[in-house]
């Protein structure tokens, strides 16, 4: 056996023996999946990808299947230009193999699409990367891959992985609000929701910031780690963000950069799941495109962990967007929406031209004025939409009032993230031409 099929055993008995949590993923439709179509899973850098492969691993062994995990950033075999048919060579051509961080080698895109073509019913491929361009395939890869979006925990499964039960009681529901209190603050990583010293929360989180920088972003968009690093902590401290005022704040600073880099920044970040930028609503793209994005992270403790701030304000609606992408379907698009005389809703999810809902996200009303402007702000936009009704999440306000003819239900956020969703979510993938049997991508 030489050193490559080595490394590749190595990788094969560790997955065998890692005890691992299990999470809301249903792993048979992922296997049944996989015999028809190449299953590819996205996401953020530490959000329990690998996790996912070695658990299908050990389900797949359990049935009696052929299969096996390889992690392809492993540094003994990455730089190898045959990595992926020596992986074959070593494997052979029937089973199931699940290979993590595809896209770190080389020719990873024509590979599969050769290998799931020549080897189709016989060899299943299920693959990982913590870039969304596995998640969109260009042209090779349309018509044979079925994307999966994997997000860090969800507070239900925040909860599952502290052994926190939800009690409908008044110290139960005390329990669940100082256990979101953390998840806000500490942010939803496996690996960081399992530690229990604070402090090595925070060092934990650092390092994955910095990972996710060096390994995604710097790489994809070609600029030193020192740029994207200080991009990030800019977009951090951002509620709003545009390319001319991140361009004014480099510039302050002395640093030499095109508008055009600060743009491919916003997208490579976006790409390598560091930050969401929320457009506002409008039904021109021009407007889309010159209004300031709203700005979220792709997970609520990098806030503390890098500014040393706990806006909780913005926590709560940064958690309703991550929660957000986990269940509304591909073919919606989430806005902000502003009008002229000010007021402004948080999220608008769009279909089409149609408006499906809205979500507005108040902490904390200070006084009845207040409560009146996030009321007025959310009937206004209703009216615009044609909707008779709309959201309100707070920090502990449960209400229901008609105003205006329009129902605004208030519900605390704990409640909100609690309550039931289809599980996976199935949403269009619109990287593909839609047909029977590839027009989705599934979000968890």
């Amino acid at each position: 056996m030489n050193g490559m099929e080595m490394a590749f055993e190595e990788w094969k008995t560790y997955a065998q023996k890692k005890a691992l949590k299990p999470r809301a993923f249903d792993m048979e439709s992922v296997i049944s999946n996989s015999r028809l179509k190449i299953i590819g899973i996205t996401g953020v850098r530490r959000a329990g990808k690998s996790s996912m492969l070695i658990m299908l691993q050990q389900k797949l062994l359990k049935k009696g299947e052929n299969a096996a995990y390889v992690n392809l950033e492993d540094s003994r075999i990455k730089n190898s230009k045959t990595v992926l048919d020596d992986i074959v060579k070593w494997f052979g051509d029937q089973g199931f193999l699940l290979l993590d961080e595809i896209t770190s080698v080389h020719n990873w895109e024509g590979w599969l699409a050769r290998n799931h073509e020549l080897l189709k019913g016989r060899l299943h491929l299920i693959v990982s990367s913590s870039r969304k361009r596995l998640a969109v395939p260009t042209k090779p890869l349309r018509g044979r891959m079925l994307s999966y979006e994997l997000y860090p925990l969800s507070f239900k499964e925040f909860l599952d992985f502290r052994g926190i039960e939800v009690e409908h009681t008044t110290a139960g529901t005390g329990k669940v609000e100082k256990a979101l209190n953390e998840y806000l603050v500490y942010g939803g990583f496996p690996e960081i929701v399992l530690i229990g010293d604070k402090t090595d929360k925070t060092r934990l989180l650092n390092s994955y910031f910095k990972d996710i920088i060096g390994l995604d972003v710097a790489e994809m968009s070609g600029e030193s780690i020192t740029t994207v690093e200080l991009f990030g902590k800019y977009v951090i401290e951002a509620v709003y963000f545009s390319a001319s005022k991140c361009l004014n704040f480099f510039k302050g600073l002395g640093y030499k950069i095109g508008k055009e880099s600060i743009l491919d920044l916003e997208k490579y970040s976006q790409d390598g799941y560091l930050f969401f930028f929320v457009p506002i609503f409008s039904h021109t793209i021009k407007d889309r495109l010159q209004y300031p994005r709203k700005a979220y992270m792709g997970d609520t403790g990098f806030m503390y962990a890098i500014s040393g701030k706990t806006d909780m304000g913005r926590l709560f609606e940064n958690t309703v967007l991550l929660e957000l992408k986990r269940r509304t379907p591909q073919q919606h698009d989430i806005h902000y929406w502003k009008n002229k005389e000010g007021f402004e809703m948080d999220f608008v999810i769009r279909e089409g031209l149609a408006i499906k809902e809205i979500i507005q996200v108040a902490y904390e009303f200070e006084n009845e004025k207040t409560k009146n402007r996030e009321v007025r702000g959310l009937v206004a936009c209703a009216k615009e939409a044609g909707l008779k009704h709309g959201l309100i999440i707070t920090k502990d306000l449960e209400d229901i009032e008609t105003v205006d003819k329009i129902k605004v239900q208030f519900i605390p956020l704990w409640k909100w993230l609690m309550k039931k969703r289809k599980d996976p979510v199935l949403s269009r993938n619109t990287g593909t031409r839609p047909s029977v049997s590839d027009k989705y991508l599934i979000r968890i």
